[in-house]
């Protein structure tokens, strides 16, 4: 009689359990084994271990793992009742650093569970066409949990990197009469200018708690800017910047960096400080902080972008180099922006938002807030996840501001606040002002009307009906609002047409002008040769709409 020896290695399970013990299974049964561990450890990391390989092992896994979901409820219940709190957190940069290390951390020990759970499969065992099957298998599930994880580390590095570039590490700001007043700058440096010189100048005000906005557009040209109390360059100019007619308000910039640095001990960019300066006692209100575009390198951050979409009211001139500095005149036009839906690329989206030729600076402040507009509404969370490393690359080398980093999050949630609200709109010029205001320009007024279009966001049954002094405030869900001056407006529209039937340049509510009055199509062809006529008269009435714009 034969006496049957039991492994001293096994337990009476070894016959029965065919997750620890697979050496006695079937083959489907081992298949089936290799696949329900691979989703174990997707999806319960330490799971697998615990049931078919190392216990302790599978017990700290498991906790971790216990642990970060707990974490993840945490995440998602702050971000539903405090989501400024936690994008301070993401954005700050001890915070970030951590959750950056984390995040590693933890893509690597999944990556080594996944490894474990491919010895705990014991491929040996498994028919000869399964092991590549489950090999692919798994190297597949671990590039999808662990890769994710480095990728969201990756991001979150570059987005560190990229804030660290851009904004300071000064101290936070506080909001005055309830409102973040942010100077937005357009620069155009050069290498044969010495500082930068702002080619567009606008205020973005938002509300501190709603996060309602407003953006007030100041023309490059305006002259006289009186500078806020307690600038340095009031003593110096203390009724305003009254030098003469190459004072403008943009040229505060470069007079700062080439003769009043000292003014301005321990300021990173005193030029952009001193126009943030003269923005503020122009409009004013208290500017607490600017973000300045270098406007040569913003084509960058546009093709990063993919491009934006808009729709053109009229045709925009690539200008050629100045041959007539006395009159302003450019030579043959090196291409045109036509009228219509475009999709424009860097380049094309740089000259669109800089041509003022053939018209005047306001029809071009309208086609800047217009591109604004089309990168806001573009920026989605598509566009960020696909090309986000392209974009921050781009901004680093594009933006620069004095707003502190700690802040960040409160500013970026203020911003989701904003993007699905109307803007508020006013122009230190047409359509909201005559095109000469800005020559003269009475701050009185402009005191009295960004005031207006502040508060009015604060009490709706301001917008209800006209102000005495036959100014009026007027929401539109697609054109935002605009404060009116009386009496008529010149410049960027058509002849002929009342300022009160005008379109706002912002509205979607207007046609592209595509054709001559008596019907012949508009060309470059055409345009060109007007020019080469010398015909600038004719070109500016065909193009007499290029401020129109809206973005798609």
């Amino acid at each position: 009689m034969t006496t049957m020896h039991k492994n001293p290695n096994q337990s009476g399970a070894a016959l029965t359990d065919p997750v620890r013990y697979p050496a006695g299974a079937s083959a489907p049964v081992r298949t089936k084994r290799a696949f329900v561990l691979v989703l174990l450890t997707l999806f319960i990391p330490g799971s697998a271990q615990i049931v078919a390989g190392d216990r302790k092992l599978g017990r700290v896994a498991l906790r971790i793992t216990l642990t970060v979901w707990a974490l993840a409820l945490l995440t998602l219940l702050i971000a539903l009742v405090n989501r400024s709190m936690l994008l301070s957190i993401v954005t700050h940069p001890v915070g970030s650093l951590f959750i950056i290390v984390v995040l590693i951390a933890l893509a690597l020990g999944w990556a080594y569970l996944f490894l474990n759970t491919l010895r705990i499969i014991r491929p040996n065992l498994l028919a000869p066409g399964m092991r590549p099957i489950i090999a692919v298998v798994l190297a597949m599930t671990t590039v999808l949990a662990s890769g994710s994880l480095g990728y969201l580390a990756y991001v979150l590095n570059v987005s560190r990197n990229a804030i660290g570039s851009i904004f300071n590490a000064g101290p936070a700001i506080d909001p005055v009469d309830g409102r973040y007043n942010f100077l937005m700058m357009g620069g155009d440096a050069g290498d044969d200018r010495t500082g930068r010189r702002p080619d567009s100048l606008s205020v973005i005000s938002v509300d501190a708690k709603t996060g309602e906005s407003a953006i007030i557009s100041v023309p490059r040209n305006l002259q006289n800017a009186q500078f806020s109390e307690g600038s340095p360059m009031r003593k110096i100019y203390p009724d305003g910047y009254n030098c003469g007619d190459e004072c403008l308000i943009n040229a505060v910039n470069t007079e700062v960096t080439n003769n009043h640095k000292d003014l301005y001990p321990g300021v990173a960019d005193p030029g952009a400080q001193a126009t943030l300066e003269a923005v503020s006692g122009t409009l004013g209100i208290t500017v607490q902080a600017y973000v300045l575009v270098d406007m040569d390198g913003f084509a960058k951050l546009i093709d990063a972008m993919g491009g934006i979409r808009i729709k053109a009211g009229g045709w925009v001139p690539i200008s050629g180099p100045v041959t007539d500095e006395a009159h302003g005149i450019h030579g043959m036009p090196d291409g045109w922006i036509p009228a219509g839906d475009q999709h424009l690329d860097g380049f094309h989206a740089l000259w669109y938002g800089r041509s003022r030729e053939f018209v005047d600076d306001y029809a071009r402040i309208a086609r800047q807030q217009c591109v604004q507009q089309a990168m806001l509404k573009q920026l989605d969370p598509g566009t960020l996840l696909t090309k986000f490393e392209d974009i921050a690359n781009a901004g680093t080398k594009v933006v620069e501001s004095n707003i502190s980093s700690a802040q960040l999050g409160s500013f970026v949630d203020l911003a989701l606040k904003s993007k699905s609200q109307p803007v508020k709109r006013l122009t230190i010029g047409p359509p909201d002002f005559d095109a000469s205001f800005s020559t003269v320009p009475d701050f009185d007024l402009i005191h009295s009307k960004v005031k207006e279009l502040l508060t009015s966001q604060d009490s709706p049954k301001a917008q209800d009906s006209p102000k005495a002094d036959d100014s009026m405030v007027s929401n539109d869900a697609n054109a935002g609002s605009h404060v009116v001056a009386a009496g008529p407006v010149q410049g960027s529209f058509p002849a002929g047409i009342p300022a009160g039937q005008q379109p706002s340049p912002s509205s979607s509510d207007f046609t592209p002008v595509t054709t001559t009055p008596d019907g012949t199509p508009i060309t470059e062809e055409l345009l060109n040769g007007l020019k080469a006529q010398g015909d600038e008269q004719g070109i500016r009435d065909l193009v007499a709409t290029n401020g129109q714009c809206a973005p798609l």
